[in-house]
């Protein structure tokens, strides 16, 4: 059974900073959030060459429903946890 990812529009705000953390070489590509560890991102890609990092930015934009250029990495290049600013 399919879980419906988070409907995360309200956070697509122009300069709005977006932390989460990220899960490379997970079984699927998914998008979570819960009260207690915040956004969560799982991608089946690897953590090389940036690979994970753009599987990353593709599923928060589509979560955000902006495109995946409008999203830029400002910290977290390296770590599993990354913070993405939002600007349009």
């Amino acid at each position: 059974m399919a879980t419906k990812p988070p409907d995360l529009h309200h956070l697509a705000q122009p300069g709005a900073e977006i932390a989460l953390r990220v899960t490379p070489n997970a079984s699927r590509n998914q998008v979570l959030w819960d009260d207690v560890s915040g956004l969560r991102i799982q991608v089946t890609a690897t953590p090389e060459g940036g690979k994970a990092t753009e599987a990353v930015r593709k599923l928060l934009a589509k979560a955000l429903g902006v495109p995946k250029t409008s999203l830029v990495l400002i910290r977290g290049q390296t770590a599993r946890d990354k913070v993405f600013r939002l600007e349009r």
